[in-house]
């Protein structure tokens, strides 16, 4: 798996695609559709024994990137062969759909199996083993709602909703739930909703038809971004959450502000580790202050805008 930006971009994608089929995987750290698919295709890309090769593409990051192949949700993927893209798909698919669209493009050969022995000396914890870790830490001690915070993501990233939703359950009772339980509530709500409500099953275009004719049907609004929520499009899902707080924060028990927290919450990154020393400084020691600093950040600053939009919104 080969991390590409513009300035390997004609290297590792174009050129490398002449020789070998390149699957260009679209994501972005914010993205928890990535999360789960992310290592798939790693993992498949293990298994095919060099008939493909992975590469990532933040499409935050490399939004010039992102814009010349019409990204509009992530997970991307884009198949590329002899410098061109001849195929495509977007959301977290199931291990035998990647592997068969695979099959219809690449050339044959025999799949080799991942070498575990190589994961392990790379200190990889294994899934299962991280879901016994974390599930006999929340045993020992039930009020930790860090430990149950990552198991309930953890499961979340592998597709166990159910699990997931009993997970996060005697969290949720406590009143008030802490912001990092109740978010996660609310991306097992739009992932539920996608796999379990026939209503899941329709398309953006279907719920932007019942939009178009009601600017005010909230359930149209609601649906269509637990669907985008589901498929990754998190700062898409934020806009038609917006337009319903905008009209009636009080609909549903505030239903909409309340997933944009959510959403916010699950968005901004982790507060890195920072040496006192090097605040308010780049890599190279220079002095940084105001906007100049902000850019460093893009995810960020991307957090701040959407906070903002919500604030001007309730006021």
């Amino acid at each position: 798996m080969i991390n590409v930006t513009t300035e390997n971009f004609k290297t590792d994608v174009i050129e490398a695609s002449h020789r070998l089929p390149v699957l260009v995987d679209f994501w972005a750290p914010w993205c928890g559709p990535c999360k789960v698919i992310g290592p798939l295709l790693e993992k498949i890309e293990a298994e095919y024994g060099g008939r493909f090769s992975l590469v990532k593409i933040d499409s935050d990051q490399e939004q010039e990137l992102a814009g010349a192949f019409g990204i509009r949700s992530i997970p991307t993927c884009v198949l590329m062969i002899g410098g061109k893209p001849v195929d495509g798909f977007t959301g977290a698919q199931p291990e035998g759909q990647i592997k068969a669209f695979l099959d219809k493009h690449l050339p044959p050969g025999d799949a080799h199996p991942a070498n575990e022995e190589a994961l392990d000396e790379m200190g990889e914890e294994d899934p299962a083993q991280a879901l016994e870790r974390l599930a006999a830490e929340l045993h020992q001690n039930p009020k930790n709602d860090e430990v149950r915070a990552e198991l309930a993501q953890r499961l979340i990233e592998m597709g166990l909703l159910e699990d997931a939703a009993q997970t996060l359950a005697p969290g949720l009772n406590q009143l008030p739930p802490k912001a990092r339980l109740e978010a996660m509530h609310h991306w097992l709500l739009a992932l539920r909703f996608v796999d379990e409500d026939p209503q899941g099953g329709h398309t953006v275009d279907h719920w932007d038809a019942l939009i178009a004719s009601n600017k005010r049907d909230f359930p149209a609004r609601l649906a269509k971004s637990r669907l985008l929520i589901a498929t990754g499009d998190w700062p898409a899902a934020l806009d038609e959450l917006l337009e319903i707080v905008m009209r009636d924060r009080a609909w549903e028990n505030e239903l909409a502000r309340k997933t944009c927290v959510a959403l916010l919450e699950l968005m901004t990154p982790s507060a890195p580790k920072v040496d006192p020393s090097t605040i308010g400084k780049s890599a190279g020691g220079i002095e940084l202050s105001g906007k100049a600093a902000a850019t460093l950040d893009p995810q960020s600053e991307l957090v701040s805008r959407y906070r903002r939009k919500l604030s001007m919104a309730l006021n």
